[in-house]
């Protein structure tokens, strides 16, 4: 059953939130879980997002707790248009160090090999700009395992909903320290911790499409954050917009649960 309180309580989206507490509770959480494991740090892709911004500055805060690493990754297709608010982002998350892989070259081979044109040209473009999500996940990971590190995630609620991640690319992990956080609970967040505000207001964007570059998410979507995130904390939302949201729930519930077997 796909419902309001069932879709709030899978995600594990809180009642009640305080920025202050969470940064705390999640930097803390980050520290711990990184002690029991006994990893030498974190790893994260950073894009330029708010996203990538704040998990990046928690792991970084906690990794620093702790005298381990946090290694940020920048993953460029090419150029990046965007470079600028990445090395922004960068720069404000004060990692360990900074690793540049240039995604393009394996992207388009492994693209070539399997565009046998028995396809549109749209949906091909739709699953280029997947095989650039798992290429920068399968990036992290490599850089993950020389150093024997964990990857973090960028997860949360609001795109969890929605299924607004690539299956085995962004949404491969091994610790989320945004999940059960709103869109605008992580901007509260980005504030807190004193981000910079033109990465915190930046307009949301995947940019994974050659055909449509920037693509806003909540064009994407079909509805706006705010109406998704209205939906998730558990107030009343219009009917357009809870078809929509429940509707992309059910849709892309395989992307939230482990593989099936017999």
């Amino acid at each position: 059953m796909v419902d309001q309180t069932t879709v709030r309580a899978a995600l594990g989206v809180a009642d009640e939130f305080d920025a202050t507490t969470e940064v705390e509770r999640r930097i803390d959480f980050l520290a711990d879980y990184l002690e029991r494991s006994g990893a030498a740090g974190y790893v994260l892709g950073i894009s330029g997002g708010v996203d990538s911004t704040v998990a990046g500055r928690l792991a970084s805060i906690a990794c620093d707790r702790l005298g381990r690493s946090f290694t940020a990754v920048r993953l460029p297709y090419g150029v990046q248009r965007d470079e600028v608010d990445a090395a922004a982002a960068v720069a404000f998350i004060g990692p360990t160090t900074t690793v540049t892989i240039d995604i393009k070259p394996a992207v388009d081979a492994l693209h070539a090999a399997i565009n046998t044109g028995d396809v549109t040209v749209e949906l091909a473009d739709f699953v280029k700009g997947n095989i650039k999500a798992r290429q920068r996940m399968a990036a992290q990971y490599a850089v993950a395992g020389r150093l024997g590190s964990l990857v973090v995630g960028t997860d949360q609620a609001s795109e969890a909903v929605m299924g607004f991640f690539t299956k085995y690319g962004d949404g491969a992990f091994d610790v989320g320290p945004l999940l059960g956080l709103t869109k605008a609970r992580v901007l509260a967040l980005g504030r807190e911790l004193g981000a910079p505000a033109h990465l915190v207001e930046k307009v949301p964007t995947a940019d994974l499409e050659d055909l449509r570059p920037a693509l806003p998410d909540e064009v994407a979507y079909g509805v706006t954050y705010a109406e998704i995130d209205a939906y998730l904390v558990g107030d009343e939302v219009g009917e357009r917009a809870r078809t929509a949201i429940e509707d992309a729930y059910r849709r892309t519930a395989h992307k939230r649960r482990l593989p099936p077997g017999p």
